[in-house]
């Protein structure tokens, strides 16, 4: 008879005071793809550096060189032996892709690196994490919950892309009690500057606190969730993201973080 899997267990951290306890991580995933015939951007992406939409924007910058040269062609196909550079520095496609579920705390920049020497994601986990990785998406300075980091540039360009609908849900703190009319404007979406704000569901989260709401939206415009309110005349108090496709902040209490099991890996991947 076989034995049936144990599940996985999840390991947590926290940068100034690991749980004394720890739990078993699941193993970083090898990456066996060839590079040679590659696109540029999508090279770049597998290096760790960003999704590959972000990576054909560096591209077009000129922020990636090909054997000493910058090449601003993102479609450009690698050749063996080709050396490529991004801002200057060698970079390599990723041995092993990472995949770690943050709940970022407010005061946190959502940046690789931050030229006013902020304290960053990326700051939370580099004296654990070697590899090269980078957040999916953003959240603001004050906005505090989920954030995925990863070195995976395809699984960041899925989960950013429209035609996907990753699910975010937010709850949201205002400075006032939120009316009725607001709420069922909200739910039919507004209009904004920039464009249309659908979203799928926002409701009271306490029949007796009207001034906190939970939302979810699919749509990654900038500030968003901040944006609906205040184009209503409300101010943000408080912002926290508790779901982001498919993933919850159980068992990570704020400013901790932990790698993916393999089933949330996968869940991602095909949400």
């Amino acid at each position: 008879m076989s034995k049936s899997r144990k599940p996985e267990k999840k390991r947590s951290f926290r940068p100034s005071a690991p749980p004394k306890k720890e739990k078993q991580a699941a193993a970083p995933v090898e990456q066996t793809t060839s590079v040679v015939g590659m696109r540029l951007n999508k090279y770049v992406a597998h290096c760790g550096v960003c999704s590959r939409r972000q990576a054909a924007d560096f591209v077009k910058a000129g922020k990636v060189s090909v054997n000493g040269k910058v090449e601003l062609s993102p479609a450009y196909q690698i050749e063996e032996g080709d050396q490529v550079s991004f801002e200057g520095k060698p970079i390599q496609p990723e041995e092993k892709l990472v995949y770690i579920l943050m709940n970022k705390p407010r005061g946190i920049i959502t940046t690789v690196k931050d030229d006013q020497g902020r304290r960053t994601v990326i700051d939370l986990v580099s004296d654990k994490v070697s590899e090269r990785i980078f957040p999916v998406g953003r959240l603001d300075r004050d906005t505090s919950g989920l954030l995925l980091l990863t070195n995976d540039g395809s699984l960041a360009e899925r989960m950013m892309h429209p035609r996907h609908e990753t699910k975010k849900v937010y709850n949201v703190t205002l400075d006032k009690t939120v009316t009725k009319a607001h709420m069922e404007a909200i739910a039919a979406g507004l209009e904004l500057e920039d464009g249309p704000a659908p979203i799928k569901w926002v409701q009271y989260l306490d029949p007796d606190n009207k001034k906190e709401v939970g939302i979810e939206i699919v749509i990654g415009r900038n500030r968003i969730v901040r944006r609906i309110f205040e184009h209503l005349g409300y101010r943000v108090r408080k912002l926290d993201r508790v779901y982001l496709g498919g993933l919850t902040k159980k068992d990570l209490p704020r400013g901790w973080w932990r790698y993916l099991t393999d089933q949330e890996i996968i869940m991602v991947k095909h949400f």
